[in-house]
């Protein structure tokens, strides 16, 4: 019986924590990952998702990368819903596991050689960066002559005007561009086909907030139910995603959708990067509505079906530009 009665008050206990907790979160301007109301904001409405599912409230403000982090340490936020790690960071801040990984490719003007393979190939080239985000040390290393600037669009436009040599862009942000802009992006740019950096991406918390191991631990046990449910793809509007759904160490194609399309996948976003995208026959699995084949041929025809896309012009068709 005590047993039982001690069973009850944690149960309890944890209901009214997860129901008078609310969490301050802000980001900065990161297309499409964070971004003010009404505009895509893919990490915003993932970690969202998230904490409502473990009834925690959550408020993510758009401000200045500077006063995110400011405002944090003073205590006047409680996270961030997308930073990278860094060891000074991991000083004043507690980290989720990465939910995420951000994995920056080479972006160079059209014509111009971007199968580099490591930075040690770039030597003297300047390559742009966005202010203040933990990019490492991959300059100094490499005699790499890095320019940062405000933003991913800034940047952009001093690669098109020769003000640089390359940028850094995340491959998701590229599938995006893409999938929106593919021929402004195919007639301007040129664009690397492996990670040079690879970042995980974590929800952060202050340590000054109260429960926020708790909180981040569930949190993580959350996203892992995200991607076996597939609502993970839904939120990043891919239709595959590569993740361990069972655990083993090895990665699965996830499917999003009941459309898997008439031949095996090649654009895949890796969600926890492994090695296999430097293999050209990297051994795969998939992971389809519930179940596990283990090889494209297994999976069942019935969802093997051309994926359907909508080549309607819309209004907005007129004002597309080449943009982040």
């Amino acid at each position: 019986m005590t047993k039982h009665i001690l069973y009850l008050f944690l149960l309890i206990n944890v209901s009214l924590f997860a129901q008078q907790t609310e969490l301050k979160l802000a980001a900065d301007v990161w297309p499409p990952f964070t971004n003010v109301e009404e505009e895509k904001s893919i990490l915003t409405d993932l970690v969202n998702e998230a904490l409502m599912r473990i009834d925690i409230a959550s408020s993510v403000s758009i401000i200045e990368f500077s006063n995110v982090l400011s405002e944090i340490e003073s205590g006047k936020l409680d996270g961030s819903p997308a930073l990278w790690i860094s060891e000074e960071r991991k000083e004043k801040y507690y980290f989720s596991k990465p939910y995420l990984n951000n994995q920056l490719v080479l972006v160079g003007r059209k014509g111009s050689t971007v199968s580099q393979e490591s930075f040690t190939e770039l030597k003297g080239k300047k390559i742009g960066v966005v202010d203040n985000y933990a990019y490492g040390t991959f300059g100094k290393e490499n005699d790499i002559i890095v320019v940062s600037d405000v933003s991913n669009q800034k940047n952009l436009e001093n690669l098109l005007s020769e003000k640089i040599d390359y940028m850094l862009v995340d491959a998701l942000l590229i599938q995006y561009m893409l999938k929106y802009q593919l021929n402004d992006v195919t007639q301007h740019l040129a664009i690397g086909q492996k990670p040079l950096l690879i970042k995980p991406l974590h929800l952060a918390l202050g340590k000054n907030v109260e429960n926020a191991e708790e909180i981040l631990d569930q949190f993580d046990k959350e996203i892992e139910k995200m991607v076996v449910d597939e609502s993970f793809n839904r939120i990043l509007e891919l239709n595959w995603i590569k993740a361990d759904v069972d655990g083993d160490g090895v990665m699965e194609l996830v499917l999003g959708s009941n459309m898997a399309g008439t031949e095996a996948p090649q654009n895949i976003y890796g969600l926890m990067m492994d090695n296999s995208y430097k293999e050209k026959n990297a051994p795969t699995r998939y992971y389809v509505d519930g179940k596990l084949y283990e090889d494209w041929d297994n999976v069942p025809k019935s969802y093997k079906l051309d994926l359907v896309e909508d080549k309607t012009p819309s209004e907005d068709d007129v004002y597309i530009r080449l943009d982040f």
